[in-house]
């Protein structure tokens, strides 16, 4: 994908946001959307088949961003080292997780951690294929009960209950 492409979907993703602080998604017309962003319809059509797709998109340059800008070396999988880091940038982006919960796509972050964290290329290794699904699912279900509890617990603690998770040191339910 060229980065004028890239540049492209992203300002009809970022004009997506912003039209969904104004009305519901269903209410945002294709003609509206390319308008704010400043592009042609052909535009859209040829980079996204719905508008989930475009704030999928837009979830998974937001990781890349946020892990180029804080030298994460591990960024298409999960790494228990980079538990922390996880929940610091989700609570950098608390407003935006917010206003999508408030539209009802939660799908397009479940799906953005899951095209970040099992990549196509990836080989076919059991241990591998099957951790990566773990962390995939996993971690959407802790940011997803995070964002309904209004992010009430810290990065720091949301990564402690991972790792006590993960470990099996969490105590009996």
């Amino acid at each position: 994908m060229s980065k004028s492409n890239d540049y492209l979907k992203e300002c009809i993703a970022d004009a997506l946001l912003v039209l969904l602080k104004e009305k519901p998604i269903e209410k945002i017309t294709v003609d509206e959307l390319t308008s704010r962003a400043g592009v042609g319809r052909v535009t859209y059509f040829r980079s996204f088949s719905n508008k989930s797709e475009a704030i999928t998109f837009k979830f998974i340059k937001m990781w890349e961003q946020y892990a180029e800008l804080n030298d994460i070396k591990v960024r298409d999988r999960f790494d228990l080292d980079n538990a922390l880091h996880f929940f610091q940038y989700n609570l950098s982006i608390r407003h935006i997780l917010t206003l999508v919960y408030k539209a009802g796509q939660q799908e397009a972050i479940h799906e953005s951690f899951y095209r970040i964290m099992t990549p196509p290329d990836r080989g076919d290794d059991t241990l591998t294929t099957y951790r990566e699904k773990f962390y995939a699912h996993g971690l959407y279900g802790l940011l997803d009960e995070w964002i309904k509890r209004d992010f009430r617990e810290t990065p720091e603690e949301m990564a402690a209950l991972l790792r006590a998770i993960v470990s099996g040191n969490g105590g009996a339910a």
